[in-house]
């Protein structure tokens, strides 16, 4: 039987999704952007973007040739804690929302599985199908954007105006011909409050009137996508976080009436932890408490790392303690980030 756009949204609410929408698998127009992003240098080390596949962001197509339509969705990972901006520090580090839960990755992709299953039982013709879950190479928030999502704010992030910006996506490219959605109107206005709030000001003027993330100046880069060791002079606005930063998202009036998830794989298990514990991680500890979490990604002594310049913004006698037995690690890196936490103390 034929397949419209509404049965298919549909089919994604019935998967568990709460945002769905159709973009043209077609050229995006903010590749352009995306390029002269990389071109600047904002990219970082994040040579999966500054390379070949970087370069097939481009088109949709180059994943999957006869792709025509891109079903694109959001899951949301939004969970009734204190915000990064409420908690009360005394000790504790800082794990970006996101990572509080199972590995995302999995559990989407797990869901994307069982739509192409209903999509096949309803649609009596041969299809192509492709699933991308993040690490495809696709501008997915240009796409979720023009499948009528959200709008790109000021901080970079998908922005839903009922449902703020705490969402995974996920996309199906399908060679099934659909009808696209309309992109929603930016409705960030006037508002800075993203801007302003951030501590190591990575978020940019672009010089047309829009913001960039200049990556190498982003929290969330510094502690999972950096490799080797911070700049120095960047360890103080890193504050508590050890994995990743919620805060340009944490400031924003739209996610004031966010809803929570009900996806059990996503409640809470790795969120506010103490500093004193993660300092004293055995990689076996790290890899038992993490291997299934989106954590995982910084590695045993890039997290180690990251603890180290946590405690280094730490105000207490034991923070110290637990810096002069880092700054003797056998790995270079973690040795360097104590040592250059405790000459921050000094």
């Amino acid at each position: 039987m034929p397949l419209t756009a509404e049965t298919l949204k549909q089919l994604a609410h019935d998967c568990g999704f709460e945002l769905a929408g159709i973009a043209a698998a077609q050229p995006s127009g903010d590749f352009d952007r995306f390029n002269t992003w990389r071109e600047l240098g904002m990219a970082g080390e994040m040579t999966y973007l500054t390379g070949h596949r970087g370069d097939k962001r481009g088109d949709p197509r180059a994943l999957l040739p006869t792709a025509r339509s891109i079903l694109c969705v959001g899951k949301l990972y939004h969970s009734d804690h204190p915000l990064s901006t409420e908690l009360e520090q005394g000790g504790r580090a800082w794990i970006s929302r996101y990572a509080w839960g199972s590995d995302y990755h999995e559990v989407l992709r797990r869901q994307l599985e069982d739509l192409v299953e209903r999509i096949s039982a309803r649609y009596d013709q041969p299809f192509e199908w492709k699933i991308c879950v993040d690490t495809a190479p696709l501008l997915e928030r240009s796409y979720a954007r023009d499948a009528g999502l959200g709008w790109i704010g000021k901080n970079t992030c998908l922005i839903n105006q009922q449902q703020g910006s705490w969402f995974f996506l996920g996309e199906l490219l399908l060679s099934i011909p659909l009808s696209p959605d309309m992109p929603p109107p930016d409705r960030c206005g006037s508002c800075r409050r993203c801007i302003d709030a951030c501590p190591t000001t990575a978020l940019v003027p672009d010089g047309a009137g829009r913001f960039r993330l200049d990556s190498r100046l982003c929290i969330s880069y510094l502690t999972i996508e950096k490799r080797g060791d911070v700049p120095p002079d960047l360890h103080s606005g890193i504050g508590p976080h050890v994995f990743g930063c919620d805060i340009c998202q944490d400031v924003c009036p739209w996610n004031r009436r966010a809803p929570h998830t009900e996806e059990p794989e996503f409640q809470p298990t790795n969120s506010a932890p103490r500093l004193d514990d993660l300092a004293g991680l055995t990689e076996r500890q790290f890899r038992d408490r993490f291997r299934h979490s989106p954590v995982w990604r910084a590695k045993y002594t890039g997290f180690l790392r990251n603890v180290a310049i946590a405690l280094g913004n730490l105000a207490s006698s034991e923070a110290t303690a637990h810096l002069k037995r880092l700054a003797a690690h056998p790995d270079p890196t973690v040795a360097a980030a104590a040592r250059a936490a405790l000459a921050q103390r000094s």
